[in-house]
């Protein structure tokens, strides 16, 4: 079965990843903001796209905090319903790689419909 990765993040923060050298290593989650809802990105799922919801904030990265700059602006996006997926429960993003869409929460385990559409399960 294939494994989907939830991305976990706050709208406040973004992770960052430390390198085997024990350097911190940035990178910024791909999280959304719709609907007063966090959704966070599962790759290698195969679903189709469905009806436009509407624009979407992308949270401030502040992937280099000690850098002395200040930490971008949050964004903005268009979203789109999952075909067969209520958008309380998953989303997909405007410029998403294939195969990843955007979950609601930041739980650990996968709700039972998106578990249907991993490729391989």
């Amino acid at each position: 079965m294939a494994a989907g990765v939830i991305v976990v993040a706050s709208a406040a923060s973004a992770g960052c990843a430390s390198s085997e050298d024990g350097e911190s290593q940035a990178s910024c989650a791909f999280v959304v903001e719709y609907d007063k809802r966090l959704y966070s990105s599962v790759a290698n799922v195969d679903f189709e796209v469905g009806r436009k919801l509407g624009p979407a904030v992308l949270p401030p990265c502040d992937d280099t905090p000690n850098s002395g700059s200040a930490p971008e602006s949050p964004g903005s996006t268009v979203v789109y319903a999952i075909e067969g997926v209520d958008p309380a429960i998953a989303i997909a993003r405007e410029g998403a790689p294939e195969g990843v869409l955007l979950v609601a929460g930041t739980g650990n385990d996968l709700p039972p419909e998106i578990k249907k559409l991993l490729k391989g399960s």
